[in-house]
């Protein structure tokens, strides 16, 4: 099973961190909230993180400093800034510190998953396999394509992204609730219906590769039936 992307969230308001939580866990990321530096630190210590999200003013130890200690430890990790300030200075600070890119409050929910997005996607890109043996056909994420003797196919980013996910996770039953929230951000009835027509696409591109197939398990889910993955079959 795919792991869920975790986040590390600093930010000593607690009414805005706990929305900016339950907003980036709907959206299927897994969230660890702290309130101030010194415990931020200690997390990032203590446990394996996608992503930094700091807000800049913080008690015990501010995000500047939270941020050189993180780079100390890490040196690609995204850090994000979250601040109530807009000086020039204060930005320069931030990225000098190892900071990636800045928020400012009050910010969109929606500015900010995409700002995550951006760096989630940068960051696996370089460090995950994007290219994959569908029986006798290759499927290559960053190409959008699937290419081999009886299969030559461009996808569109929504469908490749959901080959993507069965190709992550073969020879395995996925529950629906889990592919939506991974391939669309959250569970719901009408992008349920969209999944499974982007399903049933995927079956017709993959008709020539005879031993390959996206099962329907009633009432649970799928099983990406694929015999040339490496993860055995459960």
């Amino acid at each position: 099973m795919a792991q869920k992307t975790k986040i590390l969230l600093v930010e000593d308001d607690t009414s805005l961190g706990f929305v900016v939580k339950d907003n980036l866990e709907d959206a299927g990321y897994e969230v660890t909230l702290c309130t101030d530096g010194n415990a931020g630190l200690q997390s990032f210590n203590k446990n394996y993180y996608d992503l930094c999200l700091f807000d800049v003013m913080l008690p015990q130890k501010d995000g500047i400093s939270l941020a050189q200690a993180v780079r100390r430890k890490n040196d690609h990790i995204p850090i994000l800034f979250i601040t109530a300030k807009n000086m020039s200075e204060d930005k320069m600070a931030g990225f000098k510190a190892g900071a990636d890119d800045y928020i400012t409050k009050p910010f969109n929910i929606d500015e900010l998953l995409a700002r995550i997005e951006v760096f989630i996607r940068r960051t696996k890109a370089s460090t995950e396999q994007t290219k994959f043996e569908i029986g006798k056909a290759l499927f290559d994420m960053d190409n959008l394509s699937i290419d081999g003797p009886g299969t030559q196919v461009r996808l569109t980013q929504k469908e490749a992204d959901l080959l993507y996910f069965f190709c992550q996770n073969p020879n395995r039953i996925v529950k629906r609730e889990e592919v939506l929230t991974k391939v669309w951000g959250k569970d719901d009835y009408f992008l349920g219906r969209s999944m499974d027509v982007f399903i049933t696409k995927l079956r017709k591109y993959l008709k020539e590769e005879t031993e390959v197939e996206i099962q329907t398990i009633h009432g649970v889910g799928f099983k990406f039936v694929n015999p040339s993955a490496k993860v055995e079959e459960e």
